[in-house]
């Protein structure tokens, strides 16, 4: 019979990530932030590749990122909403954390599984964050995806990418609980 850990299984069901709007500082300090970074770093990674690496952007860091992402905004013609949804991400913040999937040439995990990895290393860090009392949330944007802006801005290599960007720090309101997926609707139970 597996031994049950009722205060992780309550965790699980009840997370909610906390609008990166609403966080404010203080934020974790550099050791509080290595626990978390550890505690994402466990992360599934089939053939033990690392397929990601870690960013940590303080605010003079996000200042510069905000200013860079309304000058590529403007280059590129985005709506000037869109660009001003992605520099508030930015400006507004104290700590972030970009997840960037790096995968490696393997002959034996193909990419894809190398890209999911990197996406549950974002989930693990929210979830970590949240777990240690912050709060946390996972946020990306077209400049996430832009190459110019990734490689320029963040000094990402040709064959990297953003996985997210995670917002940490003190959470001022509360976000309400929202509705959940319906488990029937979206589970199939295969019997043969």
């Amino acid at each position: 019979m597996p031994t049950l850990n009722q205060a992780a299984l309550d965790f699980l069901l009840n997370r909610r990530s906390c609008p990166a709007k609403t966080l404010t500082t203080p934020v974790p300090d550099r050791a509080a932030l290595e626990t978390l970074l550890t505690a994402a770093a466990r992360t599934p990674d089939h053939g033990k590749l690392e397929p990601w690496r870690f960013i940590v952007l303080e605010k003079p860091a996000l200042d510069r990122l905000a200013a860079k992402v309304e000058q590529r905004g403007t280059e590129l013609g985005i709506d000037p909403d869109k660009i001003a949804k992605n520099h508030a991400q930015f400006a507004n913040s104290n700590l972030a954390v970009a997840v960037v999937s790096a995968p490696v040439v393997s002959d034996k995990v193909p990419e894809i599984e190398q890209v999911y990895s990197a996406g549950a290393v974002c989930l693990a860090l929210v979830n970590a964050g949240l777990a240690a009392g912050w709060g946390a949330n996972w946020l990306s944007g077209w400049a996430s995806h832009d190459r110019t802006f990734i490689r320029d801005a963040l000094g990402l290599a040709d064959h990297e990418k953003i996985a997210g960007f995670i917002h940490l720090g003190t959470e001022t309101n509360v976000p309400p609980e929202r509705p959940r997926p319906d488990l029937d609707a979206i589970t199939t139970w295969a019997k043969a």
